[in-house]
């Protein structure tokens, strides 16, 4: 046999059972799928208080608009953290099937 037809030779490959991912890979996807939805839900907050304008009776300024963004940052982690919205869910379930998709090719 040459060296060729060595290289296209069929191989018969067992189909094997999609891996079942790990703890850590489960979590990491949840982690990351927390961290999108807090993602996107900063700067649907952002937008939606871009119009309020600071009440001159308790400050303004740069400094407000500073903690104005962090306190939306804030929001934003603890509305993904209760999943009120889902994102978080279908990107992690996103997350874990491209994962199983990849581990069987």
């Amino acid at each position: 046999m040459s060296a060729d037809a060595a290289l296209l030779a069929p191989v018969s490959v067992a189909p094997s059972a999609p891996a079942v991912p790990s703890n850590a890979t489960v979590a990491g996807a949840k982690k990351a799928g927390q961290d999108f939805e807090a993602f996107f839900l900063s700067q649907a907050f952002e937008n939606m208080f871009s119009g309020i304008e600071a009440d001159p009776v308790f400050g303004g300024g740069n400094g407000e608009s500073i903690y104005r963004s962090m306190l939306m940052q804030e929001y934003s982690k603890v509305a993904a953290k209760s999943g009120s919205t889902g994102i978080g869910a279908a990107v992690t379930r996103e997350i874990l099937h491209l994962q199983e998709v990849q581990g069987t090719k």
